[in-house]
């Protein structure tokens, strides 16, 4: 098998690169270790910033998601047992959309088998070979046979967990553990704002988001170590009104919890994002806490700068962008940390114990509500400027 650009994993980052290329007539193969119900099912992010709808809409991939998706002009902040909206589009003419990642997913692979354009679903045994020559492999089992695609390079978009980060022999890793968990539920219910609702409170940090206009992800500020099986349903939920309450008896909707789990929080980058042949995008080379929804926009961005640099490549014969990528990518992978664990910091309790910094906290937060500079200065970091 013989390809321009091999891609390892079929999430986002992977599918839309693949689909830049092809729109720009570079082939690409993409090798998947999951089948495809898997992917099209797992429930993951579900914020998307202006421009990664602008994006799938270039694309051509947008129509279910402008259709379907819950546009949102703001986002509500609670402290104090008072409410304080941003308003994005006030601020700064942008907006965000809520589309759950499986739904992009499905859009990108039902257009890419329509094309009839090269997806294996369940490779195994895959590894890479040969990425510091012009020709680098991708070994694998598919189908019961042995396989091997020959590329002129190689995307890495398997995740945290896949192995293309493994062939980065002079990485630098960056990497900051937040000393508490998420414990998350998804929910049967109606959601209970029009918007996400992020609050801060002195018991702990909670979040009221929302998948579909019948189904809700709720998240509370946990211990590292918390223990699922001590969470009764009628426990998260005292837990969540508690935390969410207004001074005008405000009650979230409550219903039937089909998923719970605990999240660890944490911050991580890998730099270079490029070895020889091989190219890192997405969580493969970075992973950013969920508070500021940051994660699937980021690996988004990493495959734009990506599918550019290749275009140059192959169109005008032009290697200084690749040789660059890393570079290119260090800027937008760095503010989406700085945005992402600014917005950890200022909403969460870090020291239960600590109350000198909880008023600092609570001092910030009046702030930033009270100031058009500083609401707009959220604004512009939510939305994605």
């Amino acid at each position: 098998m013989r390809t321009q650009v091999g891609i390892i994993g079929a999430g986002p980052a992977g599918l839309t690169l693949s689909r830049l290329l092809h729109q720009n007539g570079i082939e690409s193969v993409i090798v998947e270790n999951r089948s495809r119900a898997y992917i099209e099912q797992r429930v993951r992010a579900g914020v998307l910033e202006q421009g990664s709808m602008d994006l799938f809409n270039s694309l051509g991939i947008g129509e279910r998601m402008m259709r379907e998706g819950m546009q949102h002009h703001g986002i509500e902040l609670r402290f104090s047992e008072t409410s304080h909206r941003i308003d994005f589009t006030q601020l700064t003419g942008k907006s965000i959309i809520i589309y759950g990642q499986q739904e992009m997913v499905k859009d990108l692979v039902a257009a890419h088998l329509q094309e009839a354009r090269p997806l294996l679903f369940e490779a195994s045994d895959v590894s890479l070979d040969r990425i510091d020559s012009p020709t680098p492999v991708i070994n694998f089992q598919y189908q019961g046979q042995a396989q091997q695609l020959q590329c002129d390079y190689i995307a890495g978009c398997d995740g945290f967990h896949g192995i293309s980060r493994q062939l980065m022999p002079a990485a630098q890793v960056y990497e900051h553990k937040f000393p508490f968990g998420w414990l998350g539920i998804l929910a049967e219910v109606a959601p209970s704002s029009h918007e996400l609702i992020y609050a801060s409170h002195d018991r702990g940090f909670a979040l009221h988001s929302m998948r579909s206009p019948k189904l809700v992800r709720n998240y509370l500020q946990c211990a590292l170590d918390e223990d699922i099986n001590n969470w009764s349903d009628d426990r998260i939920w005292n837990e969540l009104q508690q935390r969410m309450a207004l001074t005008d008896g405000f009650r979230l909707n409550e219903g039937r919890i089909i998923e719970k789990s605990v999240t660890s929080m944490r911050s991580f980058v890998v730099e270079t994002m490029q070895h020889g042949n091989l190219f890192l995008a997405g969580d493969a080379a970075h992973i950013v806490p969920p508070t500021g929804a940051k994660g699937m926009n980021l690996a988004l961005r990493d495959v734009v700068v990506l599918a550019k640099v290749l275009l140059d490549r192959y169109q005008s014969n032009n290697n200084s962008g690749l040789r660059q990528y890393s570079i290119l990518c260090s800027r937008h992978v760095w503010k989406a940390q700085y945005f992402s664990v600014w917005m950890t910091s200022l909403l969460h309790r870090l020291d239960a114990q600590d109350d000198f910094q909880r008023k600092l906290q609570l001092t910030q937060l009046r702030a930033i509500t009270e100031s058009v500079a500083g609401s707009t200065a959220m604004a512009e970091g939510y939305v994605g400027l």
